[in-house]
């Protein structure tokens, strides 16, 4: 009986399943999104959370705990470096999955993983461009009369030279 045993076996075997997860988290880690199937998403961040919480606190028993569940050095490294920077003030909820639709093959729900705080889309605030688009307004209207006055100034001096040349073929 499987009683209170609640989380996706993903019809693997053990051993593969916590190969594939620490394959994918490892790829997530180097690469700050994947794509992957819905379900394999769902349990990558059951796995990759708590190793990212792990990582705030960079110390040698925590970076072996991690090394433990990775066995990538590069990715550790990656975690314990920019990671663990980015996400240091985050209570929780470092991955974001985002539904993509089904595959064409075999019907499997697609979606994407991400870290959150690595995704420059999502990272802007309408504020800041609200702000942005005010001031450019502003300067362009005092742009404008210094930018005519400057193509008016050179507008002379690019024609000279091109008065030369070509006075140049005709006398030969």
């Amino acid at each position: 009986m499987r009683h209170n045993k609640k989380f996706n076996h993903l019809g693997r075997t053990a051993s593969h399943r916590d190969a594939m997860l620490a394959n994918m988290a490892i790829s997530l880690i180097m690469h700050k999104r994947i794509t992957t199937t819905l379900a394999k998403a769902k349990a990558l961040k059951k796995y990759v959370e708590p190793l990212i919480t792990r990582s705030k606190d960079d110390t040698t028993n925590s970076r072996r705990v991690v090394f433990r569940y990775l066995q990538n050095k590069y990715a550790i490294t990656e975690l314990f470096k920019e990671v663990a920077a980015k996400v240091g003030d985050r209570p929780g909820g470092y991955t974001r999955i985002i539904k993509l639709g089904t595959r064409q093959g075999d019907a499997a729900q697609i979606a994407f993983i991400e870290l959150v705080d690595f995704d420059e889309n999502m990272a802007k605030t309408p504020k800041a461009e609200a702000k942005k688009t005010r001031r450019s307004r502003r300067s362009k209207a005092t742009a404008e009369p210094a930018a005519v006055a400057e193509s008016k100034a050179e507008a002379p001096v690019e024609e000279a030279p091109a008065t030369e040349r070509a006075e140049a073929p005709k006398a030969e």
